[in-house]
């Protein structure tokens, strides 16, 4: 094992650079979220007109990734600049911080297992927003039809929910072609259509409900996520551990080396 040589302390060369290259992975990830991300808003004309953010009531999975970018970009930052100068103020900044987002983790965790009733209110209140806007954000449209496209479902509790937009509302007052009707990401894929069909669910609502299952997902997408977790605890367990693992790791070699630089320090004053 190398080391750099003080007076009566040493650095570990290996801590060092491996907080440096475990840090490199987290910048340069945060680097391409922020790429995509800003892309993603000028594509949109986002970055002409920032009155188009507030202007969205649901989720603009954009403002998600930026988020994630701007965080990882910053402790990827902090990491780095800290190992490399030996800076004790950005190794406790990141170790902080990562101590912080793993205790975060952990607490929704364990609160979402005790008030799960709590949690699915709020996630069907979650998702009626996200209705409510869907023609409002393309990115906010794509979520949506790809999160009923793979759980084959429809609306948070079922079609009714598509109500609250004001395209799919069945009430007498909308001029809408798609007036009492579902997104196409809610039919029934026909295996012979090689062509998606955007108009599929056009006039659905307008049938008896005992005819709905012949054409659209009549699951909703809250029970269809209910009944896929207990099938996959799992693999959501290890994607967690492996998350917490990796967040443990971080803090060690973030940790091991502020003590090393302290001993430095404390072995130069005297």
């Amino acid at each position: 094992m190398h080391y750099y040589r003080y007076s009566s302390a040493e650095v570990s060369c290996w801590y060092k650079y491996l907080l440096f290259s475990y840090n490199i992975i987290f910048w340069l990830a945060g680097v391409a979220f922020l790429a995509a991300g800003l892309w993603a808003w000028s594509e949109k004309g986002v970055l002409s007109d920032l009155t188009k953010v507030t202007g969205l009531h649901g989720l603009d999975p954009v403002v998600l990734v930026l988020m994630v970018g701007i965080v990882m970009f910053t402790l990827g930052f902090a990491g780095c600049v800290g190992a490399l100068r030996e800076n004790i103020c950005l190794l406790k900044f990141f170790c902080g911080t990562i101590v912080f987002i793993f205790l975060l983790e952990l607490a929704v965790a364990v609160l979402a297992f005790l008030f799960q009733d709590w949690v699915r209110d709020r996630v069907k209140e979650f998702f009626e927003n996200n209705i409510k806007s869907y023609r409002d954000d393309i990115d906010l449209q794509n979520l949506i039809d790809s999160l009923q496209k793979i759980n084959h479902c429809c609306g948070a509790q079922g079609p009714e929910d598509w109500d609250f937009n004001i395209y799919f509302n069945c009430s007498s007052e909308s001029k809408s072609r798609e007036k009492c009707g579902v997104p196409f990401s809610c039919c029934i894929p026909d295996p012979a259509q090689k062509v998606v069909n955007t108009q599929c669910g056009y006039d659905v609502r307008k049938k008896n409900k005992n005819q709905w299952d012949d054409q659209i997902f009549v699951k909703g997408c809250i029970i269809a996520l209910e009944a896929w977790l207990p099938q996959n605890i799992y693999i959501v367990a290890g994607v967690f551990i492996a998350i917490s693992l990796l967040q443990i790791f971080g803090i060690f070699l973030a940790r091991t080396l502020i003590s090393d630089i302290e001993a430095v320090k404390a072995s130069n004053a005297f």
